[in-house]
């Protein structure tokens, strides 16, 4: 489905001109991807991208700056990810909310350490009008696809907000131990099958009574 390798898989490109701030980028994503967010260091990170040990300061100020502009194109690609699978999915409110939460899944598989830096680090500034901005947009994208299965609002209809925290719960619950490699059973299952498993899944958690969240509301 054209999803991204695997960050530890991709070198970080050695900067001779251009944009260095995407080449530090780059780099600080193999940095993160191979020594964890407690090894990432500035240090490491101008040595992968070729560049002075000043250049990643003045850039980003400090560690935390750089993983705070780090996380908010990991958010970017995260809704790519889900935009992707959308794009080839069968144009429904199930559907297209099913395919996000199989993106989902595909960039936390593709991208766990800035999957975990997304979602479970306290090291970026989420106070960062960039990073806010991301993060933000991620999330209305998925009440955006509720809103269309249920029809209402969720910022404003307490049950389609609660469809929103469920199905969000889900995905993300299958994204993080499918990531960690804690589902045995799925990971053992020919791609094909493990899709069926998952989007069954992942309706289940808009689904009640038997009914999709679309039927079970009255007209």
């Amino acid at each position: 489905m054209g999803k991204p390798k695997p960050a530890s898989n991709v070198e970080a490109p050695r900067y001779h001109h251009g944009d260095l701030r995407a080449a530090l980028l780059a780099a600080a994503e193999v940095e993160l991807a191979e020594k964890g967010i407690e090894g990432f260091s500035l240090r490491g990170v101008a040595k992968r991208a070729g560049v002075s040990h000043a250049a990643p300061a003045h850039h980003f100020g400090d560690a935390n700056g750089l993983l705070t502009a780090l996380a908010a194109e990991g958010f970017e690609r995260f809704l790519d990810a889900q935009k992707l699978r959308q794009a080839a999915a069968v144009d429904d409110g199930l559907s297209q909310l099913t395919a996000a939460g199989l993106g989902y899944i595909d960039f936390a598989m593709s991208n766990a350490a800035l999957f975990r830096l997304i979602f479970s680090s306290d090291r970026p500034d989420f106070e960062n009008p960039v990073l806010h901005e991301a993060a933000e947009a991620a999330f209305n994208h998925l009440v955006g696809e509720i809103g269309r299965l249920s029809g209402a609002n969720p910022y404003t209809d307490k049950a389609a907000m609660v469809d929103v925290m469920a199905a969000w719960a889900v995905t993300h619950g299958l994204a993080d131990l499918l990531s960690e490699g804690r589902m045995k059973f799925l990971h053992g299952l020919p791609q094909a099958e493990r899709e069926t498993v998952l989007t069954e899944i992942i309706r289940r958690a808009v689904v009640r009574d038997g009914s999709a969240v679309e039927n079970a509301k009255p007209d």
